[in-house]
């Protein structure tokens, strides 16, 4: 039996119910749109394949499980659509170029997100693309900053794959395995609601506080008559460089060293850019 879910259309449990013998496509869907299609801050996906693998478990009334197939079968899929999304999300920045950035401030597009991303780059290199499965919104923007900063295909392919499977497979099995443990799958189940809630409501305050000071400071600007920085030149300063992308990680938090110079001509350090 489905709780009345707070959130119904982000609520896993009732997306899934609702699709009926479509139920892994859109699921599959979903995680591509993830990094695929840039809306992946609006959309349940860690929650999505904890409670996938939840629901794989046979019961009397599904003995394959909602999806009516294997675990295993679930998992690769999920990880596969995973994967294809962040394959598309590089091509989507490395045709794109820095113009993607321009959708300044427009939902949750927004200038000091793609920053965000940037600075996992700047402290994790390459890694970040694996890292970023794991971090909302930052998991949508990288495989873009990825391709706006034309990373090495190869590499980033083989970055994205590694993330996709702990990502989609893991995630999806571990809610399985939790299936295992009915107190815990219990709390998982019920108590869904309150971990979207947080992470929606956490996410749109933040962007909507974000959002709100951009925009007071550009009409500051234009009031005063200052110079106004273009979109197309913010664009600009938002691509990073192909060095960060083969840098070692830095896990102490101080990522300078020797390539923390930045751009030609830009005196700042990574973090304060």
């Amino acid at each position: 039996m489905i709780h009345t879910a707070l959130i119904p259309w982000l609520d896993p449990e009732v997306i899934i119910a609702s699709a009926g013998p479509w139920a892994l496509l859109v699921v599959c869907f979903i995680v591509f749109a993830e990094t695929g299609l840039l809306v992946g801050f609006l959309l349940p996906g860690d929650t999505l394949l904890v409670i996938s693998g939840l629901l794989s478990h046979s019961t009397p009334a599904a003995p394959n499980g909602v999806f009516g197939m294997s675990i295993w079968w679930v998992s690769l899929l999920i990880g596969v659509a995973a994967f294809l999304g962040g394959e598309v999300g590089y091509e989507i920045g490395h045709r794109g170029g820095p113009k993607v950035f321009e959708r300044k401030e427009s939902g949750l597009f927004s200038v000091k997100n793609v920053e965000r991303t940037n600075a996992f780059f700047e402290r994790f290199g390459g890694l970040t693309i694996i890292l970023a499965r794991f971090v909302p919104v930052v998991r949508t923007f990288a495989p873009v900053a990825a391709g706006v900063g034309h990373m090495r295909r190869v590499r980033y392919t083989l970055y994205n794959l590694t993330g996709a499977l702990l990502w989609g497979f893991g995630l999806t099995m571990f809610g399985y395995l939790i299936g295992f443990i009915p107190p815990v799958a219990y709390l998982v189940r019920e108590y869904i609601d309150v971990i979207l809630l947080l992470a929606v409501g956490g996410t749109a305050a933040v962007t909507l506080w974000h959002y709100l000071r951009e925009r007071s400071k550009a009409m500051k600007l234009a009031a005063s008559g200052a110079d106004v920085v273009t979109d197309e030149e913010e664009a600009e300063e938002l691509v990073l460089d192909p060095d960060v992308f083969d840098r070692p990680p830095h896990f102490d938090g101080d990522h300078r060293g020797d390539h923390g110079a930045g751009r030609a001509g830009d005196e700042r350090p990574p973090h304060d850019r």
